[in-house]
């Protein structure tokens, strides 16, 4: 799974990335900083099993720091994005092509209106626009693909009774779309299963439908700290509106305390609302984490930065975290590891889909599975539950 990182240039979408993954990259105030990808990993965080049950885990997968996983999640920070991108405008067609695979994207916006299209300094843009700006650059680069050859495609489909769905996935698959992302944006839109009957105004209603389902957005309101109350709400309301998830951030922000925390000054977990000094620093140093408290995690209560990717994890793509274990009763692997793994699987899945997960021939000889918090088995139809430890029991080959 991968997240991209985008939005138009210097609006603090490198400090982000690098906030996120604490990889270094370059970050200045001018246009086009990021020109080739810096891809990285970040970590959605969640409360640990071992939490409630008392438990201390040996985890091989993730991290555990103080009751939670840090699960790891592939990043991806691409070339700014301008207006016309589609056409090859800026770094368009690098853009585009940076985030074929994306399983969903994290729109940096500048909150404060300071930056303009183009990413130029100004002092009055709407970062509404640049929501909606991102979705037309998105749409009509889909809609760039399909339209190319779209008659006589069209009429394949139809001549040779091909699935629709398929057909169309088929033709996307170099960005990611599944079957089950093209029939659930046809069947929405109520759309003729013969696309011989599609209008113009058909295929971009169904390019629109698709891009939510297969590049689900959710929004970092950046440089919150700079912006008025008046302008974050605004932007909440309006993102709303338009079906986003809306998170007051600052990158800048989380790019200080995870530094400070990864050199020993501080004691800090990501997405907390308070960070502990653990040695003496410089007079500026100490103030400069003032005014981080100040202005920022009193004020939102975390930087933004960790729920914003926590939020696309476990509620933009609705994942569940769950650990397999051949033991239910000592919650370990077969050489005495405590939970040692965990998988994120879309919620609805079922334990065979965790057998296949962890590997392959599991799940083709899957025959049930214990729940090993009731200890109780459950079958192929059961839906995994955020948290769920599983033992998988299958036959021997």
């Amino acid at each position: 799974m991968e997240i991209g990182v985008v939005g138009k240039p210097n609006v603090g979408k490198s400090t982000f990335f690098s906030a996120a993954t604490l990889v270094d990259v370059q970050i200045a105030n001018y246009p086009f900083t990021t020109i080739d990808a810096n891809v990285g990993v970040t970590y959605a965080i969640a409360e640990h099993p071992c939490r409630e049950l008392g438990c201390q885990p040996n985890p091989q997968n993730y991290e555990y720091k103080d009751g939670l996983a840090l699960i790891p999640i592939k990043m991806i920070d691409v070339a700014g994005l301008v207006p016309g991108a589609h056409e090859g405008r800026g770094l368009g067609n690098k853009f585009l092509d940076d985030l074929r695979m994306a399983s969903a994207l994290i729109h940096v916006v500048d909150a404060t209106g300071k930056t303009d299209a183009e990413g130029q300094p100004t002092e009055h843009h709407d970062p509404v626009e640049d929501i909606e700006f991102l979705e037309r650059e998105i749409d009509y680069w889909i809609y760039g693909i399909l339209r190319k050859n779209w008659e006589k495609f069209a009429k394949r489909i139809k001549l040779q009774h091909l699935k629709l769905a398929q057909a169309i996935a088929d033709q996307l698959t170099g960005i990611g779309v599944t079957e089950e992302d093209a029939f659930e944006a046809i069947h929405k839109l109520g759309l003729d299963n013969d696309p011989t009957k599609w209008s113009d105004e058909d295929l971009m209603a169904f390019v629109r439908e698709l891009r939510k389902v297969n590049k689900p957005i959710i929004i970092a309101a950046n440089k919150a700290d700079a912006a008025a109350d008046a302008q974050i709400e605004r932007l909440i309301r309006k993102g709303r509106s338009r079906g986003y998830i809306v998170v007051p951030t600052s990158a800048a922000a989380e790019l200080t305390l995870r530094r400070a925390a990864k050199a020993g000054f501080i004691d800090y977990v990501p997405g907390s609302s308070d960070f502990k000094i653990l040695r003496p620093m410089s007079p500026k140093q100490e103030r400069a984490l003032q005014l981080i408290k100040e202005k920022v995690l009193d004020r939102f209560g975390s930087t933004g930065v960790q729920e914003v990717i926590n939020r696309a994890v476990f509620e933009l793509l609705n994942l569940v975290p769950v650990y397999p274990v051949e033991d239910e009763h000592k919650l370990t692997d077969g050489f005495g590891n405590v939970l040692p793994h965990v998988h994120l699987l879309p919620k609805g899945s079922t334990p065979r889909d965790l057998a296949y997960k962890v590997h392959t021939d599991l799940g083709k000889t899957f025959l049930y599975a214990v729940n090993a918090r009731t200890h109780r088995r459950v079958g192929e139809d059961y839906e995994l539950e955020f948290n769920d430890i599983i033992k998988i029991v299958a036959t021997a080959r």
